[in-house]
């Protein structure tokens, strides 16, 4: 077996962790293995090939400072705080080329297993506790190696896990790959003994390297300045967490008080409106289409719609409504 290098990472910006993962892959030396443990502060972790706003509850992430942000591989979308843990195998794949997660999954059940945690490996990347997922897991193969991602729910905000990721499907036709929702759970409410976060992830570190001795790998300078070219090439960067996103289709709608109700049917690619239309029982002084003009070519997103709402006075649409009102349906 190749030699393990194990980083402990301190730092809790998903877009530095994110490239630091990727640097990893493509630029240090492939003749061993590689174990990460990361933080993210909040942040939502797009699937490679996901649409971002079939993913997310735009207003929710606004509001909350949450960042969004795509990785390399496929599957889901997770959400991440600081009372999630994060891990990371990086080696040589095997023969197949085919992903095999189970090889990668087996060391965390084994670690639980130490901490009188019963956990098991369930469907193509899930593991459970009686049933209830803590851990989500996904990979990135190239060039004959394997990238193997996963998150460890201790102790996360399961409430504010499920309003940044909750959007209505029924609202929703998107061509890329939706996140499945499932029963999920934190790892603390099973401990025998409770223990915090840091020691689950000290105890969690030193089961790994029992199996697979190794030693720790700090990143140099030159790392580091690589590590930050990837982020703001990449994961920094609107195009890529927002902009890759296939055709989507969304309907929202509203009864506010005072102006009656509201469709919106939204259509857009690369995360950019190209089409908008509004309907409803709603009353106007001017053609709501006008309106909806404005917003074509602009990002599905609150900057793009506060330029497109630039100098407009929204209540000649639609009466009474105010530009907040607007735009807060706009973003639900």
């Amino acid at each position: 077996m190749n030699k393990l290098n194990f980083l402990d990472l301190k730092t809790t910006d998903p877009a530095f962790n994110l490239s630091a993962e990727q640097y990893i892959f493509e630029k240090l030396p492939a003749d061993r293995i590689y174990f990460m443990l990361w933080q993210n502060a909040n942040a939502v972790i797009i699937g490679k090939y996901q649409n971002t706003l079939a993913e997310i509850n735009e207003k929710t992430v606004r509001e909350n400072g949450i960042k969004v942000v795509r990785r390399l591989s496929g599957g889901g979308a997770v959400y991440h705080d600081l009372g999630n843990l994060n891990f990371t195998f990086i080696a040589e794949a095997d023969k197949t080329d085919e992903l095999n997660m189970r090889v990668f999954c087996l060391p965390i059940v084994k670690a639980l297993a130490k901490l009188g945690v019963s956990a098991e490996i369930n469907g193509r990347n899930d593991i459970t506790i009686d049933g209830r997922k803590f851990s989500g897991n996904a990979q990135y193969i190239r060039s004959g190696r394997v990238m193997h991602h996963g998150t460890i729910m201790f102790d996360s905000d399961l409430d504010m896990m499920q309003k940044a990721l909750q959007v209505d499907p029924s609202k929703i036709e998107s061509k890329g790959s939706k996140s499945v929702r499932s029963r999920v759970t934190n790892i603390r409410e099973y401990l025998r003994e409770d223990i915090s976060l840091e020691e689950f992830r000290f105890l969690l570190l030193r089961s790994i390297l029992e199996d697979n001795p190794g030693e720790e790998y700090v990143f140099s300078a030159e790392d580091i300045r690589g590590i930050e070219r990837l982020k703001k090439k990449r994961y920094d960067n609107w195009e890529w967490n927002f902009g890759r996103s296939p055709v989507c289709s969304l309907h929202k709608s509203a009864r506010i008080d005072g102006v009656g109700r509201i469709d919106v049917f939204l259509s857009t690619e690369h995360s950019i409106v190209t089409g908008l239309e509004f309907r409803g029982d709603y009353f106007s002084a001017e053609d709501p289409a006008l309106l909806a003009a404005r917003f074509i070519g602009k990002r599905a997103d609150a900057e793009g719609y506060d330029m497109a709402l630039e100098g407009i006075e929204v209540s000649k649409y639609f009466s009474r409504l105010k530009k907040d009102e607007l735009l807060d349906l706009l973003l639900a």
